[in-house]
């Protein structure tokens, strides 16, 4: 009998336009793959891991290859000067009394290589910074995932709800035509008044209507679906192979969260994990920087050495001008300390620690609502199979009073409002006997969400 309900029920999906049949496991790896929130956070996942490998090479000293060749005057003066912002030049030569115009070629090849060697732990803590901002956006994109789960879950169970609540009002439409048919049918044979066949004719009237809001809730929710998935439009057919049961963990009374911890609340914790080794960094800042140096600096020029007493002693030849002939190296040992940077950075420690403290108190909100979405959980899987087991009841009395209902009213012994009341009635009935084994499953599916256990839910598919 089941089996040719889910057979009649694919064929009316069928003669409706839909094709595709999903299974809840696939809708949900379907939107992992697909919705574009999580792959964007994928994407942050992959960049904050290239930082981490940026922050490593830090270590490495700079070096630094420099060539330029020049032509220009030599003309020098006696004087103070100070190379503000980088503007100035780096011409040398003696101190005339009077300008010349004379001019030749000149060049500079230069090696400098700096290495901050000891930076009192503050390259180790940018690492591990890094390290702690990927563990947040780990932890973001695995809540994120979670979430997304939970979501697609939820709204494949509606649209299961109103596939199944689009079969139930197809049923009332033909209950409530028969029931015209029959109407009109002693109407005609004068044993029933006119009005009959005309309130008949109404009642179908509204089982059309009934069943066109039905289509019209069941196509919002399923493109719900389809944008949780991230695929293009297109009608699905639900599983119903496990609509009329009961998932295994509630019958056995299994109800388990789980050891591990929220998704929700991981990314919490490691919010607050990226501020405090922000505020790790920052102390690093009060200590100075000890620094390795060293210079290889080859020159030409086209003045030859005796220029100070003859001007006239250079040449304007290029390649004389940009052969290398002098060169000089230097190596050193500095240390540099700003002396006003820990007041500065005293304060810039002080206001993260405050971001601190208000990233705990974000937790602790998170924990506590989580903690009362359980404790709601466990009052609607309570609640959700009382309905349960109450539904067929209540479908089976309405069942039976409109088949006595309508036997009677064939007979002439009862009245056009008597057998209503009743197909509204069983409607109703069958209405919440639905409503009733999908919310079994959405309670269960709450309790997964509360805890955090994803396959407390779809471990049962």
């Amino acid at each position: 009998m089941y089996t040719k309900r889910i057979t009649v029920a694919l064929l009316l999906f069928a003669s409706l336009g839909f094709s595709q049949t999903l299974s809840l496991k696939d809708a949900v790896k379907t939107s992992l793959d697909n919705y574009g929130t999580i792959k964007a956070k994928n994407n942050y996942t992959n960049a904050a891991k290239e930082s981490v490998k940026q922050s490593k090479l830090d270590y490495l000293p700079n070096l630094n290859l420099s060539a330029q060749q020049d032509y220009g005057t030599i003309n020098g003066q006696n004087g103070p000067l100070y190379g503000f912002n980088g503007l100035g030049t780096a011409s040398s030569g003696p101190a005339l009394p009077d300008q010349n115009w004379n001019a030749a070629f000149g060049a500079l090849y230069l090696v400098n290589i700096n290495w901050d060697f000891f930076t009192f732990g503050r390259i180790r803590e940018r690492i591990n910074l890094s390290k702690t901002e990927v563990q947040r956006q780990e932890n973001d994109l695995e809540q994120e995932k979670f979430q997304h789960q939970i979501r697609v879950s939820a709204a494949y169970l509606n649209l299961l709800a109103s596939q199944r609540l689009l079969i139930t009002q197809q049923k009332n439409l033909k209950r409530a035509e028969i029931f015209r048919n029959t109407a009109v049918a002693r109407v005609k044979n004068g044993l029933l008044a006119g009005v009959d066949s005309t309130l008949a004719t109404a009642e179908v009237s509204r089982a059309r209507i009934a069943l066109t809001q039905a289509k019209d809730f069941m196509k919002e929710q399923n493109n719900r679906l389809v944008t949780l998935m991230g695929v293009e439009p297109r009608d699905f057919v639900t599983d119903t192979t496990f609509v009329t049961q009961i998932p295994k963990s509630i019958l056995a009374l299994n109800i388990i969260s789980g050891d591990s911890i929220h998704p929700l609340l991981k990314y919490y914790k490691s919010r607050i994990d990226y501020s405090n080794q922000q505020i790790k960094l920052y102390r690093r800042n009060y200590y100075p920087t000890l620094s390795m140096f060293g210079v290889l600096q080859t020159r030409g020029s086209g003045f030859n050495s005796d220029y100070g007493t003859n001007q006239d002693s250079y040449t304007k030849n290029y390649f004389d001008g940009v052969d290398p002939n002098r060169s000089n190296y230097l190596v050193g040992l500095g240390i540099t300390w700003n002396l006003t940077t820990p007041f500065r950075t005293s304060k810039q420690v002080q206001a993260q620690r405050y971001v601190s403290k208000g990233l705990q108190d974000e937790y602790d909100v998170i924990s506590k609502d989580l903690k009362s979405q359980q404790d709601l959980a466990d009052a609607k899987i309570k609640f959700a199979m009382e309905n349960y087991n109450e539904a067929p009841i209540q479908v089976n009395a309405a069942a039976q009073a409109y088949l006595q209902k309508s036997t009677l009213y064939k007979n002439g012994l009862t009245t056009l409002t008597d057998i209503t009341q009743t197909l509204y009635t069983l409607n109703r009935a069958e209405t919440d006997r639905d409503i009733a084994n999908n919310n079994v499953w959405q309670s269960l599916l709450l309790k997964a969400a509360a805890t955090g256990n994803f396959n407390l839910f779809i471990n049962e598919f």
